[in-house]
């Protein structure tokens, strides 16, 4: 094996196991290969939770006033573009 078929093995060895690490989601802590913390994830998928809840109390109130059909209306005009 001359020098450069080594260099692209070790290139293509590197490659495939940062691969393999970004698809298991392992990190490096200090010296150690660690799953980061699912707590976490599980804590900001309740605060997103929570803060979509706020939103849609935000929106009841805001389209209840006077003005608030033509406000419901831009509500949803803009749900629909998404």
């Amino acid at each position: 094996m001359n020098p450069f078929e080594m260099v692209v093995l070790i290139v293509a060895i590197t490659a495939i196991a940062s691969i393999f690490r970004a698809k298991y989601g392992v990190v490096t802590k200090g010296e150690k290969w660690v799953r980061p913390d699912n707590r976490d994830a599980e804590r900001l998928r309740e605060e997103i939770k929570a803060l979509k809840e706020r939103v849609a109390v935000l929106e009841r109130i805001a389209t209840e006033n006077d003005r608030g059909m033509a406000l419901d209306r831009e509500i949803e005009a803009l749900r629909r573009a998404d």
